[in-house]
């Protein structure tokens, strides 16, 4: 019963990762292997020199991710979340700049997989908090706020259940 249950959770984040843009998807899956230190990324994943510097410039950014999946405080305190919402406030600019990201689901779905479900409480302030930035285009900004739910911003509980789908490149000559 419990491996039907898994089963069942593990189609649902298959469905829920192929209802993003193929722009969405191929940005989960390239800062999936920087974050996570799966595959060299710009072999992989850079197309031209732009894509190139935002590669080497996402490396810098992720390298937050190390302090951050240490630092992750108690939902129900204070202690150390000044720090811990600065630093991820500032990754989570980095990437909805990027242009890539469309909605708080696609940040929440490669969230969830570079920091772990213990970072879920947190995420929607951090998407809203960065969303507002100036930095965000103000039409883009108008887009990302609106694309969080009441029930996601609202959520009285949260999952501590890890992904089981992580996406990757596939190989189009090897399919």
């Amino acid at each position: 019963m419990a491996n039907l249950a898994a089963a069942s959770l593990t189609i649902a984040e298959l469905r829920e990762f192929a209802s993003f843009s193929a722009c969405e998807q191929r940005y989960i899956k390239r800062s999936l292997d920087v974050g996570l230190g799966r595959q060299d990324a710009f072999k992989l994943w850079s197309r031209d020199a732009e894509e190139s510097a935002s590669i080497r410039s996402q490396y810098v950014a992720y390298q937050e991710l190390k302090v951050l999946r240490c630092a992750i405080p108690d939902e129900t305190g204070l202690d150390g979340v000044e720090d811990f919402m600065g630093k991820l406030i500032r990754v989570t600019a980095f990437d909805l700049a990027q242009g890539s990201l469309g909605c708080f689901s696609s940040y929440r779905f490669l969230y969830e997989r570079l920091l772990g479900p213990e970072v879920r409480p947190w995420l929607p302030s951090a998407f809203c908090g960065a969303a507002a930035l100036p930095r965000i285009h103000p039409s883009r900004r108008k887009m990302l706020l609106q694309s969080i739910s009441e029930a996601a911003a609202t959520a009285p509980g949260w999952s501590s259940r890890a992904p089981s789908f992580y996406p990757e490149w596939v190989d189009k000559e090897a399919a």
